[in-house]
């Protein structure tokens, strides 16, 4: 008996093509979606704050109404961090706001969330969140094919004379690209 493929056509989101892929386990042929990323929120006062070595991208355990307050992009990330406890990985301090339309069964805005990752990566974040100075920062939180992601960094944290001179660095390109400007300009 001979199998027969499969052809499944969806339509893309924000795209008019369609594309097939061979799915490995089964041999049926079925629509590739497109990986795009929607940004939640970012917490930009890290890249201030802290030189990031590194980064990992989490899953998070929520429950239903966070997700649709993070739909509507009501979260923030300033002041939030990430520990290991019991070889979990839990995120404190991030503030996702009460849903809307949710009733007394919603969520509670402070509290501690489980990130998912392997235990393999966990380990790695372990032995390099114990050395002198390292931290774990979430930097964004963003959909991923419908599920919500949060990138993590390793960061070390800067001293003020560091910040003194990222500010001074970010000065001097803007003076030089308003210099190419005017020069443009004229010429």
């Amino acid at each position: 008996m001979r199998l027969r493929t499969e052809w499944r056509w969806r339509r893309q989101v924000g795209s008019c093509c369609r594309a097939m892929v061979e799915n490995g386990r089964t041999g049926k042929t079925v629509a590739k979606k497109e990986t795009g990323e929607k940004p939640i929120c970012q917490n930009k006062r890290a890249r201030i704050n802290y030189f990031i070595d590194e980064t990992y991208e989490a899953g998070i355990a929520l429950v239903g109404t966070e997700v649709k307050a993070l739909r509507d992009g009501r979260a923030n990330l300033k002041d939030s961090y990430a520990l290991i406890k019991e070889g979990e990985l839990f995120l404190y301090d991030v503030h996702i706001s009460p849903y809307s339309h949710g009733n007394r069964e919603n969520h509670n805005p402070l509290r501690v969330r489980k990130l998912l990752m392997h235990r393999q990566e966990i380990k790695r974040l372990y032995g390099k969140s114990q050395e002198r100075g390292l931290a774990l920062i979430p930097l964004r939180m963003y959909f991923r094919n419908g599920k919500i992601k949060v990138e993590i960094g390793i960061g070390r944290g800067k001293k003020l004379y560091d910040k003194r001179e990222d500010i001074k660095l970010k000065e001097d390109r803007r003076a030089m690209e308003r210099g190419m400007r005017a020069k443009n300009r004229e010429g």
